[in-house]
């Protein structure tokens, strides 16, 4: 399984215990307490901070004239959980993380908040057994796009905030996202949510969680333009 993970992230770990520590979460540490094994958590807190600074490093460089707060607005769209699981998704890694069982029944490979975390960890992991320069590269090759679209401010993945900048900008009026609809299984839910500015509906959107139909429905609503 390592061997394999590793052929698609192209990169051999020298210390093979750092990359199951990252695979690890803390569900299937907590359920094989006698194996007394190290799970992701520690090393999620590192990737998240080895991230934030290629990532900050690279847009810093590339916009020399953009002032901090623009510079942090175009970050915030990059690293977020829905950047992140995306990514996490490009290399499998919903495939190779160890889960518990209750983790596993409930979908939690697909979970973007899991699989978010589990793209950091493997971050902290390259960078701790291989360098800074390292997990720079690897970053780059799998969100350098990601990147680019939001310093070309195409990447639309925060539509909500998109939305939220729109609507302040014309006025007063509180946005509010309400779930109307639920449906499927609780481990294949499916979400519908409705956007509204006071009690005016400005979009719909579906989700296979509550922040996926958010941003769906906050989508609808940017492109329909009627605040």
């Amino acid at each position: 399984m390592i061997e394999t993970f590793e052929k698609i992230i192209g990169y051999k770990f020298r210390n093979k215990k750092i990359l199951k520590e990252a695979l690890t979460h803390s569900s299937f540490a907590n359920e094989n307490k006698e194996k007394e094994l190290q799970f992701n958590e520690r090393l999620e807190f590192l990737g998240d901070s080895v991230l934030s600074i290629v990532v900050s490093e690279y847009i810093f460089l590339k916009l020399p004239d953009l002032p901090e707060g623009e510079l942090t607005k175009i970050r915030a769209r990059i690293v977020c959980e829905a950047s992140l699981s995306e990514a996490a998704k490009s290399i499998k890694l919903g495939d190779f993380i160890m889960l518990g069982r209750g983790e596993e029944l409930t979908g939690g490979r697909e979970r973007p908040s899991i699989l978010a975390d589990g793209f950091e960890a493997v971050l902290a992991a390259i960078y701790l057994d291989g360098s800074f320069s390292r997990v720079k590269k690897f970053i780059l090759d799998i969100m350098g796009d990601k990147i680019n679209n939001a310093i070309n401010g195409d990447l639309l993945l925060d539509y909500k905030t998109k939305l939220q900048e729109k609507i302040q900008a014309k006025t007063r009026k509180k946005l509010s996202y309400h779930i109307y609809k639920e449906k499927g299984p609780d481990h294949n839910k499916t979400f519908y949510v409705e956007v509204r500015l006071d009690k005016k509906i400005l979009g719909k959107g579906k989700g296979s969680n509550k922040k996926e139909a958010e941003q769906a429905a906050a989508k609808v609503a940017m492109a329909k333009g009627k605040y």
